[in-house]
């Protein structure tokens, strides 16, 4: 990183009472947008300062992070692995105090360092990268850090039950005959064949009669030839 290899070179040449300290009330995990306040203590009395530059924590990404407050002038630029704040001379002697907001803070982490570079308008830089450790808790040029409360529970989200499905009645038209039709198309067939079947019997019997007229008819009339 950028921040890291040009503080490694610089590290030691800060006085020992100058600080960079950074705050964010209220700031919790996993939410945003949160704005940090950063203060830059001056150490130089000919030199003002004229530009700061800062690695984000892991998981925040620089497209999110903008200038919420800062000198007049005084700008924002994304860099690879955090952002640059720069502008116009503050004045030698004069603190540096500039605000950034980030969209979203990661989830998985409550200790947020801000390794840190200032920049002088003499080209001088002083470099605020150090991290606590077990064997050096206290380091001399700390990175400013802020510590947020852990992230709020996870939402728990349960899967809607599907309804059974419920028949859907078909209303019946207006003027309907709401009775069902199918006992009355049952009875109308059965009229009907019953009519046929009447109309084929007497069919029948007028034959039949007509058939008896005949042969009685013959049979007199051979009877009265013989004679």
């Amino acid at each position: 990183m950028a921040v890291c290899s040009l503080g490694l070179l610089l590290v030691g040449q800060a006085p020992a009472g100058a600080h960079v300290e950074a705050t964010a009330e209220g700031a919790q995990a996993g939410t945003g947008p949160v704005t940090v306040s950063f203060l830059a203590e001056a150490e130089s009395t000919t030199a003002g300062i004229v530009g700061v530059k800062t690695q984000l924590p892991s998981g925040i990404d620089p497209a999110t992070v903008s200038l919420a407050s800062g000198p007049g002038g005084w700008a924002l630029t994304a860099t690879p692995d955090g952002y640059e704040v720069s502008g116009p001379n503050i004045g030698s002697g004069v603190d540096l105090e500039y605000g950034i907001t980030i969209d979203m803070l990661p989830r998985d982490s409550t200790e947020l360092p801000f390794k840190t570079l200032l920049r002088y308008s003499d080209g001088r830089e002083d470099a605020w990268i150090e991290l606590p450790t077990d064997a050096n808790p206290n380091p001399e040029q700390p990175a400013p850090a802020i510590t947020v409360a852990p992230a709020p529970p996870a939402p728990t989200t349960t899967a809607p039950s599907t309804p059974a499905a419920t028949p859907t009645a078909t209303s019946p038209s207006a003027g309907a005959d709401t009775t069902s039709s199918a006992p009355q198309e049952a009875a109308a067939v059965t009229t009907e064949d019953s009519s046929a079947t009447g109309w084929i019997v007497a069919g029948v019997v007028v034959v039949a009669v007509v058939l008896a007229g005949v042969l009685w008819f013959w049979r007199r009339r051979a009877s009265s030839q013989r004679r």
